[in-house]
């Protein structure tokens, strides 16, 4: 039997949703920029600041213009993030211009003169290292754990120190609009759907996974951008966090040696296996000339012990069955990883990079859980009674190598053009072995059931990207990407024979799945900055198109899903500085977050006693648009910020369920509507005191289901609200502490909630060596027996059908302590690449 699918979204698609909130935003833009057209004619010096060594630029050096006849200041600024300054309403005469950054020899120009309406261009300045200077100088002061730029938030990653010796979702976790709960799935404004990109290039994959193989101690900065622009792949509903790795300013050898030991646990949760957490990593990076070589290497164990404890029933027609159960519910996770990259630059400009990773990488979760009192009832009389034991172990691994080539050519008229291509193989599957006993008698076997699945991905990306020199209006930016994945799956599913004892397949639960996407994206963004107001206005447009064939093991079904469709993403940023110290922000966005092989796969998977999990074939992209505003205030050494935000998704995709039979429940990935949030998001940054700081962000929000499943309706709505604090205190030079704390409050499903989660943590820091040797020790999830620390209750229910609530309750107190050696710190310039599709499916 064949079955063929259809749904074109097609070009009728392209002038959707396009309402009157973008298009009245759109044209505020356009009138604004209109409005600053008369600044044009006035006397202008525009110019870029870069390291002459690095060709990289330079952020906040200082530009000063001179009055030649008594070097009195006329006008000064400094410098943007991608080097670029502008100095305006010049009077004519005869200047001289000064710019200086900290580290670096001055550049002075001696003569310059102007007239009336000259726009002069200086083109690219640059700055060489004082390497005498460099040695000599000791900072003094207090550094703002966040930057505020045009269209995203910078955070400092060495201010959250009890992320040191961990890893990135350590850090990540501490930024206002990230929460984090007890699965440690990390959501941005309360959304999963995020993009990861690493030193700038975009990453299509798991965040939780990719940021628990990343060393916290490789990162310099986080940059949340909550609404990209055109320039960035659309993917993502709540924007895209962007990692950038620690770079250095000279020729030389950068070495970073980290480990972390693990104490024993101190909460008994009457698991099989007492945890174990350790781990190494190590950083190499090597300049030299022309030559830029990295080479890293990482391997963590960390298991975490935990209980569950659940309580389910089910009605059919006048029948109730109720099962609830305790038991163990621990994880173990072991990593392994290997990086290299070389680049090449022969000049100024061109550079050359070429990149490996691989690696291999295992999450085992256990849960043997014992249903103490299932039975049936009618009327309150029960019909049975019974208990038994359910001893499960799911193992999912990962297999993955990937490579890339990069290459970038600077024009010398500052233009340059880049491209990059990056291939991909990876390996996913894993065992899920499920076995009901008898109890207290566990010899005797109710059921065994096993399945596994050899998941082979080939992944394809390959994109190219123009920027043009500077013009009166600001740089155009121009490209073209292409991206092909092929996602194969083998789902077997086994049941043993109790009179044989041999396993037989389920051809029903048993499937061959493909999933393969194409998709072709060009864009055009303009970013300029004029006076007090910068700017950025593009679009991207994308065509996609994916085949789902699905086949199962008995070839009965035979049936292919196909979905195409051609859409724009329209972006628009733009900013006013009120003063040197107030800064107004708006922007909107359009994203996309597509399903991936594992949610569209309809045959059914056993994942515990009660519960099977399947996908939708028919499973739409869910479309977000998104519309921010906000205020920065820097008081001094203290700073204050608030973003206002709304967002609309359009093909809301919520994991649901049914009832499959009297004791299983089953979970469906679905479109159940859209969902819609409107919130505020504030950071605050005190400094009390040289040796005290507290930094503290929150976000409230306003969210609502609105749809339906399964030809019922669908409408919830709740207030949520998560909270990221610390404080650090430094009793010395060389020695510090810092407590946190991170709190998500309840959240609202299609079906039910999610209760609030607490984590608070403290960390001890020591210094030696002239700051060569860090020990750092971490107290994580302090409890103490007096909070109700690391963990969350899971309900879902259906009026007069079904009821379920789960507690997980993960260890607490645990004690880690961290060190790390670094030889020539400054220097560090390594450049690692990440998995591109693999691990989103992990």
């Amino acid at each position: 039997m064949s079955i063929i699918y259809r749904k074109n979204a097609g070009i009728r698609n392209v002038l959707c949703d396009m309402n009157s909130l973008l298009t009245k935003f759109l044209f505020t833009c356009f009138l604004q920029l209109i409005l600053c057209f008369p600044i044009f004619a006035q006397i202008s010096i525009l110019g870029r600041l870069k390291d002459a060594n690095e060709n990289s630029p330079i952020e906040y050096g200082s530009v000063g213009l001179y009055d030649r006849s008594d070097s009195s200041l006329v006008a000064g600024t400094v410098t943007e993030p991608d080097g670029k300054f502008e100095l305006t309403k010049v009077k004519p005469g005869a200047y001289y211009l000064l710019i200086q950054f900290m580290g670096y020899d001055p550049y002075v120009m001696e003569e310059l003169a102007l007239s009336p309406g000259q726009s002069l261009d200086l083109g690219t300045i640059t700055l060489s290292p004082n390497e005498q200077l460099l040695e000599m100088v000791e900072v003094s002061g207090t550094r703002f754990t966040t930057m505020h730029q045009l269209d995203r938030q910078v955070f400092e990653s060495s201010e959250f120190r009890s992320g040191q010796g961990g890893t990135a979702i350590d850090l990540i976790r501490n930024l206002p609009s990230v929460s984090i709960n007890a699965a440690g799935e990390l959501s941005v404004r309360g959304s999963t759907g995020f993009v990861i990109m690493l030193n700038g290039k975009p990453v299509q994959s798991d965040p939780s996974v990719i940021l628990g193989q990343l060393p916290a101690n490789a990162i310099k900065n986080i940059e949340v951008v909550t609404a990209p622009s055109a320039r960035y792949d659309p993917e993502g509903k709540a924007g895209i966090i962007n990692i950038t790795t620690e770079k250095g300013a000279t020729d030389g050898t950068f070495v970073q040696l980290n480990t972390r030991i693990g104490a024993p646990s101190i909460q008994d949760y009457d698991n099989r296996k007492k945890p174990q957490r350790y781990g190494a990593d190590f950083t190499l990076n090597h300049r030299k000339g022309d030559w830029d070589i990295s080479l890293g290497a990482s391997y963590l164990r960390n298991d975490i012990n935990g209980r569950r404890i659940g309580d389910v029933y089910t009605i059919r027609g006048d029948t109730t069955t109720r099962f609830p159960s305790e038991g163990e519910r621990g994880f173990d996770e072991e990593a392994y990883s290997g990086r290299f990259t070389v680049a090449y630059t022969p000049d100024a400009n061109n550079e050359f990079s070429l990149g490996f990773y691989g690696g291999i990488r295992g999450k085992d979760r256990t849960a043997d859980i014992l249903y103490y009192d299932n039975h049936a009832e009618i009327g309150g009389e029960r019909l049975y009674s019974m208990q038994y034991f359910n001893e499960n172990l799911r193992i999912r691994r990962s297999d993955f190598a990937l490579g890339s080539f990069d290459y970038t050519h600077t024009f010398d008229n500052e233009s340059s053009i880049s491209s990059s291509f990056l291939y991909e193989y990876t390996m996913l599957g894993g065992p899920t072995t499920n076995r009901n006993l008898g109890f207290p008698n566990t010899d005797r076997i109710y059921q065994d059931e096993y399945n596994t699945n050899d998941n082979p991905l080939h992944g394809i990306r390959w994109q190219v990207d123009y920027e043009s020199k500077p013009t009166p209006w600001g740089i155009i930016e121009t490209g073209y990407q292409f991206r092909n994945l092929d996602h194969q799956g083998d789902f077997v599913y086994e049941r043993r024979n109790n009179e044989t004892g041999e396993f037989e397949l389920v051809p029903e639960f048993s499937s061959n799945v493909e999933l393969t996407r194409v998709i072709h994206s060009g864009y055009g963004q303009l970013t300029g900055q004029k006076s007090k107001w910068d700017y950025s206005i593009g679009v991207r447009m994308e065509y996609m198109d994916r085949e789902l064939l699905l086949q199962d093991k008995s070839n009965t079904v035979d049936s292919l899903y196909t979905y195409d469709f051609l859409l724009p993403y329209p972006s628009a940023s733009i900013q006013y500085k009120l003063g040197e110290d107030t800064r107004l922000k708006g922007a909107y966005s359009r994203r996309v977050e597509r399903t991936t092989t594992f949610k569209m796969n309809p045959f059914p998977e056993r994942e515990h006693s009660e519960t099977l999990e399947q996908g939708d074939p028919t499973l739409l992209p869910e479309f977000i648009d998104l519309v921010e505003t906000g205020l920065v205030r820097d008081l001094g050494e203290n700073s204050v910020y608030g973003t206002a935000y709304y967002r609309h998704v359009k093909n809301l995709v919520n994991r649901v369920n049914t009832v499959y039979n009297d004791t299983i429940l089953n979970r469906i990935y679905s479109n159940v509507g859209s969902g819609r949030s409107i919130g505020m998001e504030v950071g605050l940054e005190l400094n009390p005191s040289k040796k005290w700081k507290v930094f503290a962000g929150g976000n409230l929000y306003r969210y609502r289901i609105r749809g339906s499943f399964d030809d019922r309706p669908i409408n919830n709505a709740a207030w949520v609200y998560s909270i990221n604090a610390n404080t650090s205190f430094d009793f010395s030079s060389t020695f510090s502490a810092q407590w946190s704390v991170n709190y998500l409050s309840d959240r609202i499903t299609a079906q039910g909630e999610d209760s609030d989660f607490l984590s608070p943590n403290l960390v001890l820091t020591k210094t030696f060596m002239n700051d060569r040797l860090n020990a750092s020790l971490q107290w994580l999830n302090m409890d103490m027996g007096l909070l109700r620390t690391n963990e969350q209750r899971i309900s879902t229910w259906r009026e007069n059908e079904f009821y379920t609530t789960t507690n997980y309750v993960l260890e607490v107190d645990m004690v880690l302590l961290n060190l790390s050696y670094t030889l020539n710190p400054s220097r560090d310039k390594s450049r690692f690449i990440k998995s591109e599709f693999g691990e989103k499916e992990f």
